[in-house]
């Protein structure tokens, strides 16, 4: 039986498809975690004691990767909401469903 052109089938399988959706979410927010687990490992590695010109170098060097992984940990934040996002629209029906 067909509600609004949408039978049932058709609605398992969008539910199916967005399950597979959060779990893509799910993987890329382990990832974001993981980037967080390096960025705290990085921090203690600063060796602030290390007062001479190569430290500094370190301590700089260490800084500008630690902001590189940063960025990269947020946008795969904003990529989990944009994913979830897509999950939930995917279970809607076509003229229901928000950018």
């Amino acid at each position: 039986m067909a509600i609004l052109g949408v039978t049932a089938a058709d609605a398992l399988e969008c539910a199916s498809r967005s399950y597979e959706v959060q779990q893509l979410a799910a993987r890329v927010a382990r990832c974001a975690d993981e980037a967080d687990a390096v960025l705290a490992a990085l921090a203690r590695l600063e060796l602030q004691t290390w007062q001479s010109p190569a430290g500094r170098a370190y301590r700089l060097t260490l800084s500008l990767q630690a902001a590189a992984l940063h960025r990269g940990r947020d946008a795969l934040l904003e990529a989990v909401a944009v994913v979830l996002r897509h999950a939930r629209n995917m279970t809607q029906p076509a003229d229901r469903a928000r950018p």
